[in-house]
């Protein structure tokens, strides 16, 4: 992983193809289009005017910045005091009921909000996704560059679209008459390429647009989304679960209890903090608008902390607990037995015979891994990704929840390594026995059937 000071960080292999494709269709349809209206006689009704020249140069230039700018406004780096300090200071500063996150990559608690991204290598302050278009995360410093993106492409979009209706237009109106009066063959195929185009990318931004612009008004980001979504069906699961004995007896209630999305304060100061300024003249300057800063530490501050609304018992109850993970920590992991129950022999699902098998066929599996990660060390470095990805989704062995459009944290560019484990309310819940290395044979088969059953049960 590299990160430079201005380009911010740069993922090798499949990720340096996204900004030159983004390019390659700016110039297309931005510039193309404008050769072709000026220089195609056949096209109607002619050239550009000049207020039409003018008009679509101008969203351009505001297009090209405030992508430049999307792309290389760094996204927050947390500055972390000396481990030991840091740690006595979130034990001192921690309220009783409150949940904090611990990344086990950075080595240090996370801020509220803040996210362990898989290609920056580090928490990004108020993570809402690592966009490979902009080979960047969009975060607390990098939202508004983001949106003023999204908007002045749409805008440029919607403009291009209107010069393209009236040439079409023109063209089906005189689809009678003889084909040597018409446009030419190239005229054509190009005028049907840029509207296909147009068509194609107006479609997919129009729909982030909006999305964006609601995670902008909520003060939410895409990950919170997520996080809502999993905290609503796993109480739906609960409330209407016939039985408790999926959940073990001491499990702490108050986990089980519906919370609030803490940091929707209405939507002016929701897209103020989001903007940076209460100034909304600002907010969609494609020069000068400017946005968020990341407070520093010993200060406290924006990035360090957020405002809540007060809809919840307490602060910092944010993000819900995994309950799933929670009451596999209070039964010990993977150590799935009721109480007073005799654990059971290591060949009680499968025989000698099938557990030898088991291992040889492991092993095999371990073999041609190895091979594997010894061919993409010499692979190029597109390849090498598409083969990583691949394999990296294969071999994670965590299934991990999906929402409704199958998205997991994993989708959003979240290193889900760094997700395991919290402290909640004082307690450190995670999954237990994480490191298969140590996990006997048999324990790792009766987990995958455990975790097959729990699958065709939902």
């Amino acid at each position: 992983m590299i990160t430079h000071p201005l380009a911010g960080p740069q993922t090798p292999g499949l990720h340096l193809l996204y900004v030159p494709s983004v390019v390659a269709l700016i110039i297309f349809q931005g510039y193309f289009s404008q050769y072709l209206f000026n220089t195609s006689p056949d096209l109607r009704p002619g050239p550009l005017t000049f207020r039409e020249n003018v008009t679509f140069n101008a969203l351009l230039l505001c297009l090209w910045w405030t992508y430049y700018k999307a792309c290389t406004v760094d996204p927050g780096r947390f500055i972390f005091s000396p481990s030991s300090d840091k740690k006595e200071e979130d034990k001192d500063d921690q309220k009783p009921n409150q949940n904090k996150r611990f990344c086990k990559k950075c080595q240090a608690f996370k801020p509220p909000r803040a996210h362990h991204c898989r290609h920056c290598a580090r928490c990004i302050p108020r993570m809402d996704h690592h966009c490979p278009w902009t080979n960047n995360c969009v975060s607390l410093t990098t939202f508004p560059y983001f949106l003023r993106f999204l908007l002045y492409t749409n805008i440029a979009l919607v403009y291009l679209s209107s010069l393209l209706y009236t040439r079409i237009s023109v063209i089906w109106s005189d689809r009678h008459l003889p084909s040597y009066l018409g446009p030419s063959l190239f005229s054509l195929i190009s005028i049907t390429l840029l509207c296909l185009a147009n068509f194609g990318t107006f479609f997919a931004l129009f729909i982030l647009l909006v999305t964006t612009l609601k995670s902008w008004v909520m003060n939410i980001t895409l990950i919170e989304m997520w996080e809502l979504d999993r905290h609503n069906a796993l109480i739906s699961k609960i409330s209407s679960s016939s039985s408790n004995d999926y959940w073990t007896d001491d499990f702490d209630p108050a986990s089980l209890s519906r919370i609030e999305f803490p940091y929707d304060l209405g939507f002016f100061s929701n897209m103020s903090q989001a903007m940076g300024t209460a100034n909304f003249f600002r907010w969609f300057l494609p020069v000068g608008g400017g946005g968020p800063k990341l407070a520093d530490q010993k200060k406290g501050g924006l990035g360090w902390e957020y405002e809540e609304n007060g809809f919840n018992d307490w602060e910092g109850m944010w993000p819900p607990p995994d309950m799933e993970k929670e009451r596999r920590a209070k039964q010990g992991g993977w150590a799935y037995k009721k109480q007073g129950q005799q654990e059971m022999p290591d060949d009680y699902y499968y025989g000698g015979e099938d557990i030898k098998a088991a291992f040889e066929r492991r092993q095999q599996e371990d073999f041609a891994r190895r091979r594997r990660i010894q061919q993409l060390q010499g692979q190029s470095g597109v390849i090498g990704e598409l083969e990583e990805d691949e394999d990296e989704r294969e071999w994670t062995g965590k299934t991990g929840w999906k929402n409704s459009d199958g998205d997991r944290l994993w989708d959003y560019g979240v290193d889900e390594d760094a997700e395991d484990d919290y402290v909640a309310r004082g307690r450190v819940v995670g999954d237990g026995d994480d490191d298969d290395d140590d996990v006997p044979l048999a324990e790792l088969i009766r987990r995958r059937k455990v975790l097959a059953k729990q699958e065709d049960d939902t």
